[in-house]
């Protein structure tokens, strides 16, 4: 029988007594994530060949103290993504963001949820920058720090949508159908999005971090985790350990925006954390409202303890920052400042 929370109480019992095979034990963080990376890689992105990122510029924009771009990312095997770009005043080269921006049941807009769009103002970000960021998304932030910042279309999102949950539930299906998951491409399209922003001529490539919010925080740390390009990461309202999300009422269980985060085959091997922990023992800022009602603190405090543990093996602790500030699931500008001056520090 189904259960109110749609799971099936004797498989998931079955699934929490078998735990994790490749769960860091402690000891040699090194060694571990030499025997973890490569199954995480395997099961986590998406089954593509990689071939050479092309971009073309379609538009530039002059702002007050940073210049905006319009970028379409050609990943290969016709997936064409659309990006904004901002450049910080000067010749570079600049450390970089790669912002990866959030689910939230909105998918009219992606990029522009953190770097406002070309042409003038957009009702629709506004109102998403209103609703989740104090007004100020991320994008600005971060290029009046010095960055570069890239942001690009998920699929199923801005230039990419495909018309809400129904699509959304279809795309999710079809792609399993043939092999894929929507979590393993999305995961694939952040890499490759990273490895363009690597090589562009005005971006250090050993300063690039990944940086997001709620469904982009999850994605921050797992570009990090599964790349290891990525020098710093800040992952804002995503953060928790998968058992206790597994729950009557969370939204982990709703399927929906779930289908981005759920890699099959994945979770037999590794926590959410222990995935995460693959990128020790670079800089990394790990923050959950203490009101955040999508992250219990059943969830959140054993994720924090593990990682806590991981980077203290890696004789890293100072590198890791876990903060759980009051407020529920959004960053305004004050949490902005504290995530962002602490990268920019990390990133000097």
């Amino acid at each position: 029988m189904i259960s109110d929370g749609n799971l099936v109480p004797a498989l998931l019992t079955q699934w929490r007594a078998r735990g994790f095979a490749l769960a860091w034990t402690g000891g040699d963080v090194a060694a571990w994530q030499a025997r973890a990376r490569p199954v995480a890689r395997a099961l986590a992105l998406a089954d593509l060949p990689e071939v050479a990122v092309g971009a073309r510029r379609l538009a530039v924009e002059g702002r007050d103290g940073h210049r905006a771009e319009s970028w379409v990312l050609d990943l290969g095997h016709g997936l064409e993504a659309p990006a904004l770009m901002l450049w910080p005043e000067g010749p570079g080269p600049f450390p970089a963001v790669l912002a990866l921006h959030d689910h939230g049941s909105e998918f009219r807009i992606g990029k522009e949820k953190c770097i406002p769009p070309l042409g003038g103002a957009d009702a629709g970000a506004e109102a998403w920058a209103a609703r989740f960021f104090g007004g100020q998304p991320i994008g600005p932030a971060l290029v009046a720090r010095g960055f570069a910042v890239l942001c690009v279309d998920a699929l199923g999102w801005g230039a990419r949508a495909g018309g809400g949950y129904e699509a959304q539930q279809a795309l999710a299906a079809n792609l399993l159908q043939i092999g894929q998951s929507a979590a393993g491409v999305m995961a694939w399209e952040d890499a490759r999005a990273l490895d363009w922003l690597c090589a562009h001529p005005r971006v250090d490539a050993g300063r690039v971090a990944a940086v997001g919010f709620s469904l982009g925080g999850f994605r921050a740390w797992q570009v990090a985790a599964l790349t290891g390009r990525v020098a710093a990461t800040v992952s804002i309202g995503w953060m928790a350990s998968l058992p206790e999300l597994l729950v009557p009422g969370n939204n982990q269980v709703r399927g929906q925006s779930a289908f981005w985060m759920a890699h099959p085959g994945l979770y037999r091997q590794m926590d959410l954390p222990d995935m995460a922990a693959l990128a020790a023992p670079r800089p990394f800022w790990a923050e959950v409202a203490q009101g955040d009602p999508l992250f219990p603190a059943a969830a959140v405090d054993p994720a924090f303890v593990r990682l806590a543990a991981i980077w203290a093996a890696a004789g890293a602790a100072e590198r890791l920052m876990l903060s759980r500030p009051e407020g529920g699931h959004s960053f305004g500008p004050a949490r902005q400042a504290a995530a962002f001056d602490w990268l920019a520090a990390r990133l000097a």
